[in-house]
């Protein structure tokens, strides 16, 4: 197969291409034949192959899936919440009862919880949805590229992005990443439609799909906002006035989708919701400028588990350019990022001649400027930072992968697409190799593999020219293998196992991310009081790779509680056994400091639990006066005697006083009772 079978240079400019479909009966073809044999004139090859990508990419995304058991409890426990009460659907309380919000808007909480209605509430109930938006994700980034860039182009990009690591991990996982990143693709396909006519009504559904971005992760979804318009404003073909036009209706429709969710939580008297997690005042605006805003800019993050790190490092490692390179985050995402720079960059040198309005041009911009403005922050930014955010990257590398990679063979038989193919396939060998040799959980054949089979492409391809036109593919094809391999083995080795907690990383275990303060050194697999191992419902095995890492300073995790600040533990059968009795008779049938603590007490009893101080327990909600009003009224019955909080830089005593206020007030106050081998406050019976 080659990258687009057009029989000259620029045949991807103009419709026709080598093996295409000219019957007569194309226009009387059912739906059904259409689906199977795609437009009539794509090359027969064309549909087929995506056909097999996409199954491809759902079975493999589907295998081992519930090993993962609740995977990230902390959204799970809130998606049970939504599937029982609408309220908490709506603002995306972490129980039924309505004590608190989890840190972010609710969108990706809205699909799990439908699906937790439709489907009943299970691990694969949870995990689906994910599995389906990675699916979806490559299919319209093979359809954008595509359109303009011919279907090897397509298929190439799309086969990129379903085996990125951080992609297959993350579409397998219930962060909100994997909604964030099909918004962002999608909108990236509607930014390319705008293009091409400089369409007004584009260009709003461009900012509807970002306006559902904001709800689902806040500000980073603008991070592409620099390329998608820069690129209508500059290069769409249409008149500078309705290109103004355009992006202002973008603007607003951007607002629109995602105001009228901000206005009704910021309009609601706050004793008629729940407190919104994450924030220091009980306000929305308060969460996405401070703590998920800027905050993760600069490292001052109010109510955080720490701050940042700087150039010499810290908390949440070292920023700089060579960050998205290193030991910790390379393997994750910067396989091909090397060639994607070079493609890119060569794409945009090869179209230097055409007018202003050529669309694949400003395909380079639009996607271009989403890695650079992505690459970009995540290098810099000081804040809380972790491995798995890179998930943001993999549409814009595979992308430009299949974007350059194209134009190159299209102009195969000149220099520049000669030399441009083989300096991609050069860095991705050697960038391979490096990769591969920072671990010892695969064969020596792979990596000396990699860099010999790429390397052999590469001097190949410079002498291209001079080469047997039947050989090219054969070469360029190796030199795709051979940039390919090191993802993949990455990608199936994070399909064996699961991944629960709130850090997770894809590919072979590590010594374990560096600088998350108040991880005492917990082990991702180990054990809490009482309870089972982590993440995993009660039915299901679990094993865990790279989610807890070592810390610098603060306090450790857990405090022989039930599950910590990263992890929530499966309770005995005793502890889910004392809970439900009586349960009706409760709103919470307990409360525990920290969203996880809290996510696995509700997971294992299916009764609201309340999470004093939200996900890192330093949320000033309940205060002492709320909580004890609340115990007084008889609406709690046991407070898990320790939880999972952190201590650690960035956060002072004032901000971890009401949990501390709370735990100290129930050991005066009440009898500690032990059920199992987890310790709890019984709010029903005083010590007097």
């Amino acid at each position: 197969m080659t990258l687009r079978g057009a029989t000259s240079p620029d045949a991807g400019d103009t419709p026709g291409a080598l093996g295409t479909r000219t019957t007569a009966s194309n226009t009387s073809r059912t739906w059904l034949t259409r689906l199977v044999t795609g437009p009539h004139d794509d090359p027969n090859w064309a549909r087929p192959a995506l056909l097999a990508l996409l199954a491809a990419t759902a079975v493999l995304y589907l295998w081992n899936l519930t090993a993962s058991g609740w995977a990230n409890a902390f959204y799970s426990a809130a998606a049970q919440a939504g599937s029982q009460n609408w309220e908490a659907f709506f603002f995306g309380s972490s129980d039924a009862a309505n004590s608190i919000t989890v840190d972010k808007p609710p969108a990706s909480l809205w699909v799990m919880a439908l699906s937790v209605r439709l489907l009943g509430l299970s691990s694969f109930s949870i995990l689906v949805p994910q599995v389906l938006m990675g699916v979806a994700t490559v299919a319209i980034l093979h359809a954008t590229v595509k359109r303009h860039f011919g279907a090897g182009a397509g298929l190439l990009a799309g086969l990129v992005m379903a085996l990125t690591p951080v992609a297959v991990l993350m579409f397998r996982f219930n962060n909100p990443d994997a909604l964030l990143v099909l918004l962002m693709t999608a909108a990236a396909w509607a930014t390319m439609r705008a293009l091409e006519r400089g369409s007004v009504r584009w260009m709003a559904l461009v900012g509807a799909l970002l306006g559902f971005g904001f709800l689902t992760k806040t500000l980073q979804v603008f991070l592409v906002i620099p390329g998608f318009g820069a690129a209508f404003l500059l290069l769409a073909a249409a008149p500078l006035r309705r290109r103004l036009v355009g992006s202002l209706v973008a603007l607003v429709a951007l607002v629109a989708s995602a105001g009228w969710w901000v206005a009704i939580v910021e309009l609601t008297p706050a004793s008629m919701r729940p407190y919104v997690g994450g924030s220091q005042s009980n306000s929305f605006l308060d969460l996405t400028f401070g703590y998920n805003g800027f905050g993760r800019l600069s490292g001052e993050e109010t109510g955080s588990v720490g701050g940042g790190g700087g150039a010499a490092g810290g908390q949440w490692g070292s920023t700089g350019l060579t960050r998205l390179f290193d030991a910790e985050i390379g393997g994750q995402i910067s396989w091909l990022i090397p060639a994607a720079i070079i493609l890119g960059v060569m794409g945009v040198v090869m179209r230097a001649r055409a007018p202003r309005t050529d669309v694949r041009r400003a395909a380079y911009a639009v996607w271009g400027g989403w890695l650079l403005v992505t690459m970009l922050t995540f290098s810099f930014m000081a804040g809380i930072f972790h491995a798995y955010y890179t998930v943001a990257l993999a549409p814009a590398v595979a992308a430009l992968v299949g974007m350059g990679g194209a134009q190159a063979w299209e102009r195969r038989r000149e220099p520049v697409g000669s030399l441009t193919m083989a300096a991609a396939g050069a860095a991705s060998s050697i960038w391979g190799f490096v990769l591969l040799s920072r671990t010892s959980a695969y064969s020596d054949v792979l990596r000396v593999g990699v860099l010999t089979i790429g390397m052999t492409c590469a001097a190949l391809l410079v002498i291209g020219r001079r080469l047997h036109a039947r050989a090219l593919p054969v070469i360029v094809a190796g030199a795709v293998v051979a940039g390919l391999a090191g993802p993949t083995a990455y990608s199936l080795t994070t399909l064996t196992s699961g991944h629960t907690g709130s850090i997770v990383t894809a590919g072979p275990a590590s010594g374990g991310m560096s600088g998350m303060p108040g991880a005492g050194g917990r082990g991702p697999g180990a054990r809490a009081l009482g309870g089972s191992t982590v993440g995993a419902p009660p039915a299901a095995s679990s094993t865990t790779r790279g989610t807890v890492p070592t810390g610098a300073g603060g306090q450790g995790v857990g405090g022989g509680g039930m599950g910590g600040l990263l992890d929530a533990t499966t309770p005995s059968a005793a502890v889910i056994s004392a809970l439900r009795a009586d349960a009706q008779r409760y709103t919470w049938v307990a409360a525990a400091v920290g969203s996880q603590s809290a996510a696995g007490l509700q997971l294992g009893t299916g009764e609201p639990v309340m999470a004093i101080g939200g996900f890192n327990g330093t949320d000033p909600s309940p205060t002492l006066a709320q909580f004890q009003a609340e115990v007084k009224a008889g609406k709690i019955h046991y407070l898990l005697a320790s939880g999972g909080t952190s201590a650690g830089g960035g956060t002072s005593s004032a901000q971890t006083s009401d949990a501390s206020r709370i735990l100290a007030w129930a050991e005066a106050t009440y009898r500690q009772v032990t059920i199992g081998s987890t310790v709890f406050y019984d709010l029903t019976q005083p010590l007097d």
